[in-house]
């Protein structure tokens, strides 16, 4: 599955244009390697997204075409999840 359709059947960003601008401007990270918007995803791996203070990582868990939101949050589990002050701590 492509990495931006995850990013949005798996509810981690609600759209998928948006999703596509966040891994254009090389917010994300599959296996600790800056992605495509295309990039395969694979059961296992690991995707690292920066939304502006905040850093979220988490594993791939499942890879399903479409998910209700129930279904959403067993696409994935967080492994962790970092805040930042916004005066570059």
């Amino acid at each position: 599955m492509r990495l931006d359709k995850f990013l949005k059947v798996s509810r981690l960003i609600k759209r998928r244009p948006v999703a596509k601008e966040i891994v254009d401007k090389g917010r994300v990270q599959v296996n600790g390697k800056l992605a495509k918007a295309g990039a395969v995803l694979k059961i296992g791996d690991v995707i690292r997204i920066r939304f502006g203070n905040k850093v979220l990582e988490t594993r791939v868990l499942l890879l399903t075409e479409n998910a209700r939101k129930e279904e959403a949050e067993k696409m994935y589990e967080i492994i962790s999840e970092e805040r930042f002050s916004g005066d570059g701590e």
